[in-house]
């Protein structure tokens, strides 16, 4: 039986759509685990050699941020932890130490916002009050990119990513993907700060 050629023409641009559209998948993960798994603004060599004027741990996740950001201190990176709190049910551990009694050493700010947007004006405000020069922030992998873009976009202060690690599955880490690759690609086309604070 003769396949009509019309029927033909389909079948070979459906083959062809589909090869695209995998190679171009595959490009977008390879990008997603550079960007978000193994982020390129984070330099542990340089890490080793910075005293910041603060450490920030970023709102979300603060089980898994907020020991990296009390392990700098402790280091000696600064004497002064920085937390964003949010009243949210992932950031109940830097919100529960932001309700203690006020110390010179524990900063606290509630962004407005609560999104990285509203955390990037709120940080840069408190750094030009402060005259904060440098500034460690610490956040998931995923989130370091954006982070720092927005950082970036409002405050002239130096700021060195330290990423935190989730505990994600290959299918928890998809979801991520996509909101980063979305949310990194609106920092640029709509960015946080017009001028910077």
């Amino acid at each position: 039986m003769k396949i009509p050629p019309a029927t033909s023409a389909f079948w070979l641009w459906l083959r062809r759509s589909t090869a695209t559209l995998m190679a171009l998948a595959c490009v977008w993960l390879l990008a997603c685990y550079s960007l978000f798994i193994n982020p390129p603004v984070f330099d542990a060599d340089y890490l080793a050699r910075v005293d910041a004027d603060a450490v920030v741990v970023l709102g979300g996740a603060s089980s898994e941020r907020l020991p990296v950001g009390q392990e700098l201190v402790a280091a000696g990176h600064s004497s002064i932890l920085v937390m964003s709190t949010t009243s949210t049910p992932g950031n109940v551990d830097a919100d529960r130490l932001c309700r203690r009694p006020a110390h010179e050493s524990r900063v606290c700010f509630e962004p407005d916002p609560r999104t990285t947007r509203g955390e990037a004006r709120a940080l840069a405000r408190l750094a030009a009050d402060r005259d904060w020069d440098t500034l460690i922030v610490v956040t998931s992998d995923y989130h370091s990119l954006r982070a720092f873009t927005n950082l970036s976009q409002c405050s002239t202060a130096d700021l060195v990513m330290v990423p935190s690690e989730p505990d994600h599955g290959f299918l928890e880490w998809l979801p991520r993907f996509v909101e980063e690759s979305v949310a990194v690609t609106a920092s640029y086309l709509r960015p946080v700060c017009a001028n910077r604070i």
